[in-house]
């Protein structure tokens, strides 16, 4: 039976205002979930992990993984109406259980704040290339040309941060602004823009003389390829792209309107999500094929892929420079996402406003971003563990953090929480709720352990 204070939880109002409709809402966890972890790194991440196969894995941990995560995110940071670390020790206590579950949302923030040190370097480059487009720089280039230019650029620390700094200064402007005036009205016509010019892209890339090849490739799965890695790889590019297990889906559902469904809005984010993730490799395969290009070639594949391809197109200076500008809107989306549960908990544990919050953030991010500008060029011989100082946040955050918070995520969404608090966010009791329940209760908590514990080799071998 729920206690008196669990009852009245639906009454709690969001220190930080709410979204202004269902549609709002859909759009900025879009917003958040479709970024650079669709067109940037899923298409790397596939040609690094055998293509068809590791699609066909990274879609069933979307759907038995990411979308119950998601689910349970949303509902406990509706519940709770704080920030991440607030809403855990809050609901952990309502729950009859210990406010020490404040360390889950914690976790959460401190991914967020450590991804998007290194997204924001990543997003920097897209600000850079919309400049080297606009100019027709990539007009008529070879691969050659195209691969010089990439090299050129990342290898100068200075240019690197200098857009590294001027992105983050981006998206602290934004963040300041707050729920509605800030963060609503930049999604609204960014995300709806970015599907539409890669379903232009799509149609040149149909066009390729390749296209046939690239298809292959992204779904003829090739089992012998796939490792206990590329299964953990999968995961975790599911959790980066969805954005869950970093707190910014907890966050932006503290401002979710009661009346709105949390079943039908992660559905269409998922949906959103993984379209526009298939979307982009089946942009850019065809196209690496057809220049002869290597589809494992690591984070540069799309700063070098499509500049090429779009350089060929009729039109192609002002393709590439609206392509660039709308990734590059579709990476700020993502890390106001990252950036608001950080922000959310210095405004309410600090009292500060959130021009302050925003700024004392976002310079401890922008100051923990060197470390990977630095990766690519002064430190690039700098090697430990998983290599670069880039390539270990990566690995930390996608790889361990983000699985780890979403497993406890839905531990604590599952078993800690009650029937009765978890039905009445989800809209009853029903057939789809039940189904959740299982999910959330014992196929991705065990999913995540048996994954993680073979990945890092504390599991034997099987066969």
């Amino acid at each position: 039976m729920l206690s008196n204070q669990a009852a009245e939880s639906g009454k709690r109002k969001s220190l930080h205002g709410h979204w202004s409709s269902r549609m709002a809402f859909v759009l900025a966890v879009t917003g958040s979930a479709v970024g650079l972890g669709n067109v940037w790194k899923f298409p790397y991440v596939a040609g690094q992990n055998g293509g068809g196969a590791f699609v066909i894995v990274y879609l069933l941990c979307v759907v038995l993984v990411g979308m119950p995560v998601m689910m349970s995110e949303i509902l406990i940071g509706r519940r709770g109406r704080r920030n991440p670390v607030a809403t855990m020790a809050l609901l952990g206590e309502e729950e009859g259980s210990s406010k020490r579950w404040q360390w889950v949302g914690g976790m959460g923030v401190l991914a967020g704040i450590m991804i998007l040190s290194f997204y924001s370097v990543i997003a920097g480059w897209t600000l850079a290339y919309i400049v080297k487009s606009a100019t027709g720089v990539f007009t008529g280039a070879d691969a050659a040309t195209v691969g010089a230019q990439f090299d050129g650029f990342v290898g100068d620390w200075r240019a690197v941060a200098f857009c590294h700094t001027l992105f983050m200064g981006l998206t602290i402007f934004v963040v300041m602004r707050g729920v509605e005036r800030g963060l609503e009205q930049a999604v609204r016509f960014m995300v709806p823009a970015l599907l539409v010019l890669m379903l232009v892209l799509l149609g040149y890339s149909v066009t390729s003389g390749h296209f046939g090849e690239g298809l292959s490739f992204m779904f003829t799965p090739d089992f012998s390829k796939l490792s206990w890695d590329s299964v953990l790889a999968a995961m975790g590019q599911a959790f980066f792209t969805l954005s869950i297990g970093m707190g910014a889906i907890m966050a932006y559902g503290a401002y979710l309107p009661e009346e709105t469904s949390i079943m039908g809005a992660s559905g269409a984010v998922v949906t959103a999500d993984t379209l526009i993730a298939i979307l982009a490799g089946l942009v850019i395969f065809p196209l690496v094929f057809a220049n002869g290009l290597d589809p494992a070639d690591g984070p540069g594949l799309v700063f070098q892929t499509l500049p090429l391809a779009l350089g060929q197109m009729p039109g192609g200076a002002f393709f590439s420079t609206l392509f660039f500008i709308l990734l590059s809107f579709a990476a700020w989306t993502s890390a106001l996402g990252l950036m608001e549960p950080a922000v959310a908990w210095v405004v309410e544990r600090f009292s500060k406003t959130r021009a302050q919050a925003a700024i004392i953030i976002g310079g401890m991010i922008w100051l923990l971003g060197f470390g990977t500008v630095f990766s690519f060029n002064v430190l690039a011989d700098v090697s430990f563990y998983k290599g670069t100082i880039f390539l270990n946040l990566d690995h930390l955050t996608n790889n361990i953090m983000l699985p780890l918070g979403g497993l406890f995520i839905a531990v604590f969404a599952g078993w800690i929480m009650c029937r009765n608090s978890t039905a009445e966010e989800l809209g009853g009791a029903g057939f789809f709720y039940r189904i959740w329940r299982l999910l959330a209760r014992f196929v991705v908590p065990v999913g995540i352990l048996f994954v993680f514990l073979k990945a890092v080799g504390l599991l034997p071998d099987l066969s």
